[in-house]
């Protein structure tokens, strides 16, 4: 996992002042990453209430503002109050229809334009995941032992007066 996030960042580049939504946060190391890197604001949602206290105590070694959702991911979705530049998304590989998550992230738009959905999932369910996820057009994947990150970028083309929910 620290060669993938290390990989992941390195990919990523430059992410100063770039907002990002780290979902299924567990210990909330990506999202920690990501605000030392100078990402802002940094959100972190994650649906078990009794990984709070650690995750708590992991944010409060940063001196960048990181907001913790206790929420389930499905629902924060729909209701999110902001659009991020990166939205990353680690749910437990036992999770069925992953590819939900990306179908939400499109249609309520919580991408920036030109943002980047990136997805971590286990090997097996590579073939599950379409090119296209409404205007989320896959760019790159890598892999590492039998996790796989694949990355969208929001192409959608008509930007002007975009609903946030439809």
């Amino acid at each position: 996992m620290d060669r993938m996030r290390e990989s992941l960042f390195s990919i990523l580049g430059d992410i100063s002042d770039t907002s990002f939504l780290d979902l299924f946060s567990g210990s909330g190391l990506v999202g920690i990453e990501a605000a030392s890197r100078g990402a802002k604001p940094v959100h972190l949602v994650e649906m078990d209430g009794g990984k709070k206290p650690t995750i708590q105590k992991n944010i409060s070694f940063v001196e960048s503002d990181i907001k913790l959702f206790i929420a389930n991911v499905l629902r924060f979705l729909p209701q999110a109050k902001q659009q991020y530049h990166i939205v990353y998304a680690d749910p437990p590989f036992p999770m069925k229809d992953k590819t939900a998550l990306a179908t939400l992230v499109d249609r309520y738009h919580v991408l920036e334009p030109g943002g980047l959905f990136i997805i971590h999932y286990p090997a097996e369910e590579q073939k599950l995941w379409p090119q296209q996820v409404g205007s989320l057009t896959w760019i790159d994947e890598r892999k590492y032992g039998r996790s796989l990150l694949r990355f969208y970028k929001e192409t959608r083309t008509d930007h002007a007066d975009i609903e946030r929910h439809l």
